[in-house]
């Protein structure tokens, strides 16, 4: 499909949430993920929606892979306008449960890969002097929730990374920020919360009084994700129904 001029290129990792919505901005997208057969939905997903996407599969646990993937992106799309980094994954277990191998997966699966995806892109835009980038956070990087350590400590970390970004891109013209998912109904959070009793017990700690949905938090990326967000940097954005609220 030929590009549409004047619209937003995206190099977009994991789409669990639903951000296809990403294509209704009008951007081209290169998809990467390590589930080859999870791209394929996504780029037919996106296909369906009347948009421009090409998959590429790897494996973003190692900085080098991660440099890797971004010089292969700006060879294909010739320049990235909007990035977001959706890769996370949760253990549930109590402190003294984590082992030292859970932690380090943790750590480097959720806030190394941004910060090393984060970097060789920032690279780019900088030197462009035009970006967008989006990560997923969520309300654990704030609150403190039992068994969830390893998960809210790399999304505490990010939250902070997000920031700082922000605050050295600034005058590049390059937008930071974070959207902060509460309870969402997602791949990640299903399983857990088919539970009744789950649901139950976190629907009423919801103001809202209800969970999430992905198309939600989609919502809110597309919106960081464009320019009406232009004159906003370093925000970690809650999408919770007010569960932060306290």
């Amino acid at each position: 499909m030929a590009e549409v001029p004047q619209l937003p290129r995206a190099c977009v990792r994991w789409l669990e949430l639903g951000f296809v919505s990403l294509a209704g901005l009008g951007a081209r997208v290169l998809a990467v993920d390590v589930d080859e057969a999870r791209l394929m939905r996504l780029r037919q997903q996106i296909r369906d929606a009347g948009a421009d996407c090409e998959v590429l599969t790897a494996d973003l646990t190692e900085p080098e892979t991660c440099r890797r993937v971004v010089r292969e992106a700006m060879r294909r799309l010739e320049s990235i306008q909007v990035f977001l980094h959706a890769i996370a994954r949760n253990s549930r277990l109590p402190v003294l449960d984590v082992g030292d191998d859970t932690w380090s997966d943790l750590v480097t699966l959720n806030l190394s890969t941004a910060y090393w995806t984060g970097q060789a892109v920032g690279r780019e835009m900088c030197a462009a002097g035009y970006g967008r980038m989006v990560f997923v956070s969520s309300v654990s990087g704030l609150l403190a929730h039992a068994n969830h350590a390893p998960y809210a400590v790399t999304k505490g970390g990010l939250n902070q990374l997000v920031r700082v970004m922000a605050r050295e891109w600034a005058r590049n013209g390059v937008t930071v920020n974070a959207v902060a998912p509460g309870y969402i109904e997602t791949g990640l959070t299903r399983d857990y919360l088919a539970q009744p009793e789950v649901r139950a017990s976190l629907t009423g700690l919801i103001p809202a009084g209800r969970l999430g949905t992905a198309a939600e938090v989609a919502d809110a990326v597309a919106f960081l994700a464009s320019d009406r967000a232009a004159f906003i940097t370093g925000h970690i954005l809650y999408v919770d129904g007010g569960r932060t609220l306290g």
